[in-house]
């Protein structure tokens, strides 16, 4: 399902070309985590499941061939052992694969499973399990609600795009209570992403000054914006420009609570997770990726 689709139409290739790399190669397609028609309520998928099963096996790298999504859910089967996480991006966003720097063509990106160093990298835990780029609530939360099930036609930073237009035009700040480290903050908020990387929505730099291996999540505030202000300084979240805008606040810390007046939908890793409240915490170096650089 990843890339809309993309990523199955390629399946044949990435088995070719992995298979040129590692002869010994095994492979498996993993179902998507989801809401369920039929019963409204969160479905997770399988990768996590394939992702252990692999390590209770003996294999030392598991490569998830996807997009974030897909990436997330292989590396929630990683956490905590000492197998290494193998990236090669198919997906709409590529979110993580551009903050670490991985290849983002098939071949480049089998190429460097084999000449790349693992490298420790932190973890963020949140109500549904472990993520590795961004989590959050709020504006952005909406935005891949609609990605995921009115979108579908559109693909990366167009997707985003199209979403944050149809959104916003209906959507109302919120007032929010985010404690981080123990020290509370009552805020109203367009947004609030918790960022363990820098990238979320297909290339937005919605945290330039995140590490992936410092210990700390990046937060970050839109405040009470009106929709003209909104759209005005939207595109500068695609250099970072926006940490300058006088309603954007940047905190940092290792455990995040956040509660809310009215419910708010949450996401990590450009997927839901079900309403607030919500706590998300840092898991330091916990666990081992591929990766040319670390942002």
């Amino acid at each position: 399902m990843a890339g809309r689709g993309a990523a199955g139409a390629e399946s044949q290739r990435v088995q070719r070309e992995l298979r040129r790399v590692f002869p010994r190669a095994e492979f498996v397609e993993t179902t998507a985590s989801g809401t369920s028609v039929a019963t409204g309520e969160f479905v997770p998928g399988n990768g996590a499941w394939h992702a252990a099963k692999a390590v209770a096996f003996g294999e030392k790298m598991v490569v998830a061939a996807g997009g974030d999504g897909t990436v997330g859910e292989v590396a929630n089967g990683l956490i905590g052992t000492s197998a290494t996480l193998g990236i090669v991006p198919m997906g709409t966003g590529n979110d993580l694969a551009r903050y670490l720097g991985i290849p983002r063509e098939i071949t480049p990106a089998i190429e460097f499973l084999r000449t790349g160093n693992p490298r420790a990298v932190d973890v963020g835990k949140g109500p549904r399990g472990y993520f590795l780029n961004v989590a959050g609530c709020g504006f952005d939360a909406e935005v891949a609600e609609a990605i995921n099930h009115r979108m579908k036609w559109l693909k990366g930073t167009t997707a985003y795009v199209a979403a944050v237009l149809a959104t916003l035009s209906r959507y109302l700040p919120q007032r929010i209570t985010l404690t981080v480290d123990g020290e509370a903050h009552e805020e109203t908020v367009m947004l609030c992403a918790i960022a363990n990387a820098g990238y979320y929505g297909g290339g937005m730099k919605i945290a330039p000054l995140a590490s992936i291996d410092d210990g700390k999540f990046d937060v970050i505030l839109v405040g009470d914006v009106g929709r003209k202000e909104f759209l005005k300084f939207f595109p500068t979240v695609f250099h970072g420009g926006h940490l300058e805008h006088p309603k954007v606040k940047q905190l940092r810390g290792s455990v995040v609570q956040i509660t809310s007046e009215n419910l708010m939908p949450m996401l990590a890793d450009g997927e839901e997770i079900g309403p607030t409240p919500g706590e998300f915490r840092v898991i330091p170096r916990g666990l081992n990726v591929i990766a040319p650089s670390l942002g």
